[in-house]
């Protein structure tokens, strides 16, 4: 999936315990999605998380552009955004030129403004290719299954155990991405696994799955 064209990417921070201490320490779960749907692409919707010790990524205008144009191809969506959202864009960059010189260096809002001078061209560039995301929700909506989690578990009891946790939630994502229910889909491949042909294991990941019961009812 990391080899994909296209990539929304977040990370959100987690406890973990640091072994030996009695306390905890910050990791760090992070989430790659795959979600080609908005420009009709072919490949099925994605989630893929990963856990690393420590981190060693005018708007109300150009979403009313992107809400028609949701689901075209990425050249349809590409020729919009330069016929309609380029012009606001530009408007955005003229006005911050002439507004950051009338502000306090130490201001805020100086302060984003030259962020977003400083990164413009990475900003823009969906403006260029029809096939990237006005924003990065999709990561975000992901890692709020995380958010949720920590509320519950407390920490991961280790850095092992944050790994393992990636790997489950890449799983749970993936299946919820796909319209399938995770915790139907983890109870039927786990029941099933054991016994699978490992050449065949691509039928059980969630774009492909079909649950045991209906394929007796097939057959």
């Amino acid at each position: 999936m990391i080899a994909s064209q296209t990539l929304y990417g977040d990370d959100t921070p987690v406890p973990v315990l640091a072994p030996g201490s009695g306390k905890t320490k910050t990791g760090r779960i992070w989430t790659y999605v795959r979600d080609e749907r908005p420009f009709g692409g072919a490949r099925p919707p994605a989630a893929l998380f990963f856990y690393s010790s420590d981190r060693k990524g005018e708007l109300g205008h150009l979403y009313a552009v992107e809400q028609p144009i949701n689901g075209s191809s990425p050249d349809q969506r590409r020729q919009q955004r330069q016929l309609r959202s380029k012009p606001i864009a530009q408007e955005l960059a003229a006005w911050a030129e002439q507004t950051v010189p009338k502000l306090s260096r130490k201001s805020e809002l100086a302060a984003a403004f030259r962020y977003m001078r400083a990164r413009w061209t990475a900003l823009t560039c969906c403006l260029e290719d029809g096939r990237l995301g006005l924003d990065n929700n999709p990561a975000e909506r992901a890692l709020r299954g995380v958010a949720i989690g920590r509320k519950n578990y407390l920490f991961a009891g280790s850095d092992a155990g944050g790994r393992r946790a990636a790997a489950m939630y890449s799983l749970i994502e993936t299946a919820k991405l796909n319209g399938v229910n995770p915790q139907a889909y983890l109870a039927d491949v786990l029941a099933r696994i054991a016994d699978h042909p490992a050449k065949r294991v691509a039928e059980l990941l969630p774009w492909n799955w079909q649950p045991a019961n209906l394929i007796r009812a097939a057959a």
